[in-house]
């Protein structure tokens, strides 16, 4: 015998935490109640492959026997920031309107949490560009892996080519159309 179909809700809130690493993590719904699980799976099919806590999130719920599960990502919003420049370099009052900035395909090179830096190739260019942990977090995303398509804003810092916005590839391609 068949088990009827769940009735999916659509649900906003924040993310407690992701951790791509275990592959999961678990959202806050505005409306309340228990935590949200959300699956790394569920979050690829976005074309994320982490998100950053306390990121904006609206998701497709469905409850399964062992609670609330999102099947389906509509929407991330990065995390509210506090006032003031994370790096000098992305002083917002000297450096331009981050809109403006093309969108550049790259690969990341490597990418430590850790440390709180990475690099990444852009498609045509020589040069690396610096990606801070900071500039992927106001971008909504918690981490990167080595090889993962990305796009970036870039400017120049003082010491060379740096991100000051990462887009998953994925994301880019759904603005543009």
């Amino acid at each position: 015998m068949m088990e009827p179909a769940a009735v999916a809700q659509r649900i906003s809130g924040r993310v407690k935490w992701f951790d791509p690493s275990k592959g999961f993590g678990f959202i806050v719904s505005d409306l309340g109640g228990a935590a949200i699980l959300l699956h790394a799976n569920v979050l690829r099919n976005f074309g994320q492959s982490s998100v950053a806590d306390q990121a904006r999130i609206t998701v497709i719920v469905q409850q399964t026997a062992r609670g609330a599960q999102a099947v389906e990502v509509i929407e991330i919003v990065p995390p509210e920031t506090e006032n003031g420049a994370v790096i000098e370099d992305l002083d917002q009052g000297t450096g331009p309107d981050l809109e403006s900035l093309p969108l550049l395909p790259a690969r990341v090179k490597w990418f430590d949490k850790v440390k709180g830096f990475g690099f990444a190739n852009v498609f045509g260019l020589p040069e690396d560009v610096f990606i801070h942990v900071e500039v992927l977090r106001r971008s909504g995303l918690a981490d990167l892996g080595p090889g993962e398509a990305i796009c970036l804003r870039v400017i120049e810092g003082k010491r060379g080519r740096m991100a000051a916005q990462v887009l998953p590839w994925e994301t880019a391609l759904r603005a543009a159309r």
